[in-house]
């Protein structure tokens, strides 16, 4: 009589501990799956950043994560995408990935906007067109679009440049911004850095030479063309200073290599001295119009804080170290360019 309500609670508590274990395996596989979407690290360290390109569809961003390998598992991150509306909420930018972040991470930084800034570092760079090009490697938008900008007569007057002369507003330096910072963007950060250069005490020092912070800057491009030591650089800039007040042509041969767009000019020849441009000084008096360079900051202080002399020649020393022979008189200059002009004969350097 016992035996049946015995059978009864065995089967009971079988079946409870089937459903038990049953309702484990799925609470369990419903965690190792939220695990997996959310939580399971999911970056390979392929690449170091992820870009999303202004006006990008979160298609586009699944095409460039599976083109550049940079998921173990895209259908997790989907699925994670979805979830956490990543669609409607996508940013554009550089997005650093670290080595075994999470979707979650990933998708979150996306969502915030959290890209990382990219170090801007230029110096030297001669032309606009260079600039641009070098722009274009560090920013989204192409070179195109950052010479479009620099060009805009209407943008550049606003501001008090010309087409000209807008390459000087751009001081060499380490810059940090976004790298979907646009060429507008661009422009207005770098007129405020010019504006913060440019402080009273370097304005005044430019007042009294009777030159505009962008004269000064265009004189510097030309010191810092001409030397090869920072140390010359103030004996230079006092130099082209007497030719500028004395009504004297600067003839400075690296304004002519510029004029002719050859930069692989050892030696300037009477050839090169008749092309026709403004910026030949052998031919047309003044400055010219541009700078033939982005100058250092210390070409444009060493034209603010010129040496006092009295030279008006100089000349390539003749045992190519790179310092100048400087002269006060024609004669004087003339003993010093033979013995240059001698050195070059020797090394068969005719051009």
């Amino acid at each position: 009589m016992t035996t049946e309500p015995k059978k009864v609670k065995s089967n009971t508590l079988i079946i409870i501990a089937a459903a038990v274990l049953i309702l484990g395996i799925g609470v369990g596989y419903y965690g190792y799956q939220q695990f997996s979407i959310y939580f399971k690290p999911n970056v390979t360290g392929k690449e170091a950043y992820l870009y999303i390109k202004t006006g990008a569809t979160i298609d586009d961003v699944y095409a460039e994560i599976k083109s550049k390998n940079i998921l173990s598992d895209v259908g997790t991150f989907s699925q994670a995408a979805a979830k956490m509306e990543l669609a409607s909420r996508l940013k554009p930018g550089r997005y650093k990935l670290d080595k075994k972040m999470t979707n979650r991470a990933l998708i979150n930084k996306i969502k915030a906007g959290n890209q990382d800034a990219v170090k801007l570092k230029f110096h030297n760079i001669r032309r606009k067109e260079d600039f641009a090009g070098y722009l274009a490697k560090n920013l989204e938008s192409d070179s195109t679009a950052f010479i479009k900008v620099l060009d805009s007569a209407a943008l550049v007057e606003k501001y008090g440049f010309t087409k000209d002369n807008s390459y000087t507003m751009f001081i060499p330096n380490t810059y940090e911004m976004y790298w979907n910072t646009s060429p507008i963007e661009f422009f207005e950060r770098m007129q405020k850095e010019y504006d913060k250069f440019w402080t009273t005490d370097r304005k005044d020092k430019a007042a009294a030479l009777k030159l505009s912070t962008q004269q000064v800057t265009v004189l510097a491009s030309i010191v810092d063309a001409e030397a090869l030591y920072d140390k010359e650089m103030p004996i230079i800039a006092g130099l082209y200073l007497n030719r500028l007040n004395k009504g004297i042509l600067l003839q400075a041969d690296p304004t002519v290599i510029f004029a002719n767009n050859d930069f692989t000019v050892k030696r300037v020849t009477n050839a090169l001295l008749r092309v026709e441009s403004k910026y030949n000084t052998y031919k047309y008096a003044g400055l010219p119009p541009g700078p033939i360079m982005m100058p250092s900051i210390n070409a444009i202080d060493a034209v603010l804080n010129y040496d006092h002399n009295n030279y008006i020649y100089m000349c390539a020393k003749e045992d190519f170290s790179g310092y100048h022979a400087f002269a006060v008189t024609k004669a004087e200059h003339e003993i010093n360019a033979n013995k240059y002009r001698a050195a070059l004969n020797k090394r068969n350097i005719y051009k």
